[in-house]
Parts: structure tokens; C-alpha cells; sequence
């Protein structure tokens, strides 16, 4: 760090040396100096700025600023040969210049992430490349919403990718007359623009498309094969296609059924059963995430609280579901013990009402008068 800190040093002086001996805009040689002194603090910052750019930037900004200077080129031939040469034309071209190689050093930077530097035989092997470090999302896992909360939390690194079809199936969902639908296309398009603000998430929009094939699905999967990428979505049927194609999925429901909270069979958890199932004395109920509960032997509580022992959990990429069953005989000693409190305390309330009415009697009953003193004389 010493060198490199001397080396910088030496750098600006340098710079500063010879712009005061060269003077360039017939400046004075002080702040000749000066200006070269700033020229070179410009480039070390510009040197921090840009060790922090991955090589997949660096080159796609390179690549995309000499295609720029190439068609400036090129329009500049074609200008200086259609008019006389003037200040005019020489300032189009400067401009022109500038601003196609603005544009390539942007747009190849902000592809630069999509560059398979594995397809150059190796000539990149020091640099630190993650496999799959951007994930395409699809439409109903943009409308689902809770992969903003997940984005929130840190736990998806690398970019986000938002094919140009999704926004237009987006937009389409947005714009139908069903209220219900229409409601949930806007809702996707704020999830999107809540991603956008996020400043540690990287949210990219992909003109790639694939007009051959019809089916949104397939064009995340083709999309997905090109890449190299993961799927991030909350269908079920995606998942199933994805998987035969040989194409990673994240899914969202898989995520949320693994945060669950575990039951093992044996536990006794309680349960309200709101509806019959479809088998024979079958009751269902619903916990705070919900997990279905089919309860066996629930059929007549229906409406009520019970105690259930739980006999087993299937998982599967559609959710869970947890299969218990009611022990009458437990809930019926569990309700008459409820019923046994509820009359104590029916009893305990009689018991005061009867001290209280007693306490009122003894006050209001006037005390004995006493006898006449002139029936002893007489």
C-alpha cells in the first residue's frame, strides 16, 4: 500500500511539473501547475472508482465506447463529405463523438454483466466469476410480491433480471377490464418499481426475446438456457418445466413451506376446525400460515377449538399439509375441566351474593325497643 500511495504521489507531481513548464492554454505557470496537480488527483479517483468494477464491466464498457467511436467515425465521414467544412460541422462531430462514445461506455457497462468470459478459452481465469449471479423473474412472482421483502432481508445477491415479455404481459394484466386483474398488474408494476429503488439491488430490464415461441414460460426457460441463470417464480407448473429443461429454480412457496415451523408426529397442537373434509368424519382447519390441518374423528366439531395429536406431515412443492387426529375422550376431559372452573366460579360468585345480601339484612333490621317505665311502678 506504501508503493502504491508513493507511486500516486509521484503521479500528480509529475503532471504538475509539466503542465508548469508546458503551460497548456497559454495558462501561467502556477496555475498551470495547479490545473495539472487537479488533472492528476482526477485519474487516482477515477482509479479507486474503477478497481471496484468487475472485469465483465471493464469489458463491455471497452467494447461498447469503441463501438461508438466507430460509428461517430463513420457519420463523420458522411458529414464532412455532404457539407463544406466549417466550425459547425467540426463541432457536430466533436459532439457526435461524445456522445456515441458516452452511450457505448454506458450500455456496454450495463451489459457487461451478461459476458460468458468462461467462452474465451480461460483467458479470464483470475477473475473471481459466481455462476449465476442474476436471476430472471417472472410475472407471477412480480404480482405475489414478497420478493421485495426477501430483496430486503439481503438474501438475493447478483442482479435481477426483468425480461421485456413479462413487462408486456405485465402491462396487458394492467390494463384488462377486470378489475381483478387489472388490480393485480398494477400491483406487480409498484413491486417492480420498489425493486428499482432499492440501491444494493441491481434491477435490469432484457430486450431478449424469442418470437418463435409463444408461451411466456418457455421464453424464461430459452431465456434461462442462453444465460445461464436462474428462474425465480411461485408456479408450480414453471417449476415442473424448468426442472425437465435442466434450468435452476428459485421458487418462493418452496422457501416459505421450509420457514415453516416443524411438526413432528406425536406433538398435540390446537386447532379450529372450520369446515368438513372429504372423507368420512373428517374436519379441516387452517393454522396462522395457512398449513391445512385434516383432523380424523372432527366431523362434529366443526366450529370449535380441539386439541388434535398430530400423525404425520407431507411436504411437497405445492405446500404442506399436517394430518392429526381427535382423541374424544382427551377433549372431553379437557371441556369438563373448563366446565368445572366455570361452575366454581358460578358457586364462589353465588356464596358472595348471599354473604352481601346477609351483611344488608342484619343493617336494615331496626334493634328491639325498650319497656315502658311506668308498668314497673304500677
Amino acid at each position: 500500500m506504501a508503493d502504491l500511495f508513493i507511486i500516486r504521489v509521484l503521479f500528480i507531481a509529475v503532471l504538475g511539473c509539466t503542465a508548469f513548464f508546458l503551460r497548456p492554454l497559454d495558462l501561467a505557470g502556477p496555475i498551470a501547475a495547479v490545473v495539472g496537480v487537479l488533472v492528476g488527483a482526477a485519474v487516482v479517483v477515477f482509479e479507486f472508482r474503477i478497481k471496484e468494477v468487475s472485469l465483465k464491466r471493464l469489458i463491455g464498457a471497452a467494447f461498447g465506447s469503441v463501438l461508438g467511436i466507430f460509428g461517430a467515425y463513420l457519420i463523420s465521414l458522411v458529414l464532412k463529405s455532404a457539407m463544406p467544412d466549417s466550425p459547425t460541422v467540426r463541432f457536430l462531430q466533436l459532439a457526435l463523438l461524445a456522445w456515441m462514445t458516452y452511450c457505448g461506455l454506458i450500455v456496454g457497462a450495463a451489459k457487461g454483466d451478461m459476458l460468458n468470459l468462461a467462452a474465451l478459452g480461460g483467458l479470464f481465469g483470475g477473475e473471481k466469476v459466481s455462476k449465476n449471479t442474476f436471476k430472471i423473474l417472472d410475472t407471477s412472482v412480480i404480482i405475489d410480491g414478497r420478493i421485495v421483502d426477501i430483496a430486503e432481508t439481503g438474501f438475493i445477491d447478483g442482479s435481477i433480471v426483468i425480461p421485456q415479455f413479462v413487462l408486456r404481459e405485465l402491462q396487458l394484466v394492467a390494463d384488462s377490464s377486470d378489475s381483478m386483474k387489472r388490480n393485480r398488474g398494477r400491483r406487480g408494476l409498484d413491486i417492480l418499481q420498489r425493486l428499482q429503488k432499492m440501491p444494493d439491488l441491481n434491477v435490469q430490464i432484457l430486450d431478449d426475446d424469442f418470437p418463435a415461441v409463444r408461451e411466456v414460460d418457455m421464453k424464461l426457460v430459452e431465456l434461462a438456457k442462453v444465460y445461464t441463470c436462474k428462474i425465480v417464480t411461485n408456479d408450480f407448473n414453471l417449476n415442473k418445466v424448468a426442472q425437465l429443461h435442466g434450468v435452476e429454480v428459485l421458487n418462493i412457496n418452496e422457501l416459505a413451506n421450509a420457514l415453516k415451523p416443524v411438526v413432528l408426529p406425536g406433538e398435540t397442537m390446537r386447532v379450529f376446525i372450520l369446515k368438513e373434509g372429504k372423507e368420512y368424519n373428517q374436519g379441516v382447519a387452517y393454522l396462522d400460515d395457512g398449513t391445512m390441518v385434516v383432523v380424523d374423528n372432527a366431523r362434529k366439531m366443526i366450529s370449535k377449538t380441539i386439541d388434535v395429536a398430530v400423525t404425520s406431515v407431507l411436504q411437497t412443492t405445492a405446500g404442506k399439509m399436517i394430518f392429526g387426529r381427535f382423541d374424544e375422550r382427551a377433549h372431553t376431559v379437557y371441556d369438563r375441566s373448563q366446565e368445572h372452573r366455570a361452575i366454581d366460579k358460578e358457586r364462589d360468585k353465588e356464596r358472595a351474593a348471599r354473604e352481601v345480601s346477609r351483611e344488608a339484612s342484619r343493617e336494615s333490621t331496626p334493634a328491639p325497643a325498650p319497656a315502658a317505665g311506668g308498668s314497673g311502678s304500677a
